[in-house]
């Protein structure tokens, strides 16, 4: 059990992009652990705060812990009879609300403490993403990077080899200090083949000559086609390294909020294929009814 509180935990695991389930006892009656109101936060491996514990929060977690495996933000109310079947004696009723929040799925890798990555840093940090921070130089991060949830400094002297941690669909951004690092960190994603996004940071020289080395290397043309390069979007101008983070900011922006309502229309797509199944499949005498007309009944003499 974590020291922190219910309400700082949501706070951070949000700020981080994590999953979670908060549990709310919506109502009780009768003898029961803790008051209604009472509320308890469950992460894939933390809890933070109490319901009252014993056999009562042990199922209340279990359940919480299925939610989040489903990877989808739901909401669910069950009732628990605190009964010697939940293995407590106390003899109350506790209805418990389940909200779950699912996790973010913007993984980005960004290469390069300089000024630009600096910049983009301070903007990323305050957007729904997981930010890794890669670069060989310890002392090119800046000392409130801690302050960052969801941003991990990692310093390699090998930064290619880190493409391979990180997630499929990720974003990858390259702006190091040396020329022969991007090739090779940039080479790497392009390899990979499963990246949703790889900005390449360089001027029309250099473009061209990574580009005929990924061709002398054999590098699947089509995956090089898939590059952001000049990185950024077209329409935001300037050279200055704020104005360069906010024109990169923005295009991944731009995709990952296109990436998310296209899966969004798609689930709802999917919902309505499965209602419309279901009400097929059910007979007219076993459907319900709404609430008005169920009232009309009742009225009725």
């Amino acid at each position: 059990m974590m020291t922190m509180n219910w309400s700082g935990a949501a706070n951070q695991l949000s700020q981080q992009g994590k999953a979670y389930v908060l549990v709310t006892l919506v109502g009780v009656s009768g003898s029961t652990p803790r008051n209604s109101g009472t509320k308890m936060v469950i992460s894939q491996d933390e809890m933070f705060d109490t319901i009252g514990g014993g056999h009562l929060e042990h199922k209340a977690t279990k359940h919480a812990r299925i939610m989040l495996d489903k990877g989808k933000s739901d909401q669910h109310l069950e009732h628990f009879q605190l009964a010697s079947n939940l293995g407590q004696c106390c003899g109350g009723n506790a209805s418990v609300l389940f909200e779950c929040f699912a996790a973010v799925g913007v993984n980005i890798m960004v290469f390069g403490a300089g000024h630009v990555g600096k910049a983009l840093i301070s903007i990323l940090a305050e957007l729904p993403c997981h930010v890794t921070w890669v670069d060989c130089r310890e002392e090119q991060f800046p000392s409130h990077v801690e302050t960052y949830p969801n941003v991990t400094k990692l310093v390699s002297d090998e930064p290619e080899y880190e493409v391979a941690n990180m997630h499929k669909n990720s974003y990858f951004v390259v702006m190091t200090h040396n020329h022969q690092m991007d090739f090779e960190i940039s080479q790497a994603v392009l390899k990979r083949g499963d990246f949703c996004y790889l900005g390449l940071i360089a001027s029309d020289t250099k473009w061209r000559r990574f580009q005929q080395r990924y061709k002398h290397r054999e590098v699947d043309p089509l995956q090089v086609a898939r590059m952001s390069c000049p990185i950024g979007l077209a329409e935001v101008g300037g050279k200055l390294p704020m104005e360069v983070a906010i024109s990169v900011a923005g295009e991944i922006v731009n995709l990952y909020q296109s990436e998310q309502k296209a899966l969004a229309e798609q689930n709802q797509a999917l919902e309505v294929d499965s209602t419309q199944l279901k009400s097929k499949s059910t007979p007219a005498s076993q459907k319900g009814i709404f609430w008005k007309e169920f009232k009309e009944l009742l009225n009725a003499d």
